[in-house]
């Protein structure tokens, strides 16, 4: 019983761990990178009768080239409300409108936009490493609680170390993505 119990928390931490890359992928989906994306605007919510609608669920977004986000409402008179929400998400983008659609052209980054979004994003990821460890701590405690309650201490004593080996593959699995998402940032 036990050993089905030590199994648990392995796939629980696993999964805890699963969820923080998750979120890491999810934060660093949104940065810039100078080429655009339509997750750069993933977070600007417009007024749609009375709620806020993301600007997906209400318009076909692409991006033409690399330096363009086309918005295509599928409500004409939603063009106004969605070009005023993304002047005041302060994305710093600069919307046209031209009555059918918007178009947003994406500035290059300047070179110390460029270090502060680098800065970020190892930010985040240490954030997310710290989440990673925590996810560790817990599940040793609850192994320890587990081998205080009879559970065999050299099951406990392998638990520990598939908690180690997890988190040390989840840790270096953020410094790969850290280091794919600098080199992004920092190609002109």
């Amino acid at each position: 019983m036990t050993n089905e119990f030590l199994l648990m928390v392995l796939e629980e931490t696993e999964d805890n761990m699963k969820k923080t890359i998750s979120h890491l992928i999810d934060t660093l989906m949104k940065i810039r990178a100078g080429k655009a994306s339509p997750q750069m605007i993933s977070e600007v919510y417009v007024d749609y009768y009375g709620s806020k609608t993301p600007v997906s669920q209400m318009a076909n977004i692409g991006v033409p080239d690399a330096r363009t986000i086309v918005i295509q409402p599928w409500d004409k008179s939603m063009i106004q409300p969605i070009e005023k929400a993304i002047m005041a998400a302060n994305l710093g983008f600069n919307p046209q409108n031209d009555g059918e659609l918007i178009r947003i052209p994406v500035p290059p980054l300047t070179e110390e936009r460029r270090k502060q979004l680098v800065k970020f994003i190892h930010t985040e990821g240490e954030n997310n490493k710290i989440a990673i460890r925590n996810a560790r701590k817990k599940a040793n405690d609850e192994i320890k609680i587990l081998q205080k309650d009879g559970a065999p201490e050299d099951e406990a004593k392998k638990a520990e170390i598939k908690t180690q080996d997890l988190t040390n593959q989840y840790i270096k699995n953020i410094d790969e993505i850290l280091e794919k998402k600098e080199k992004e940032i920092m190609t002109v």
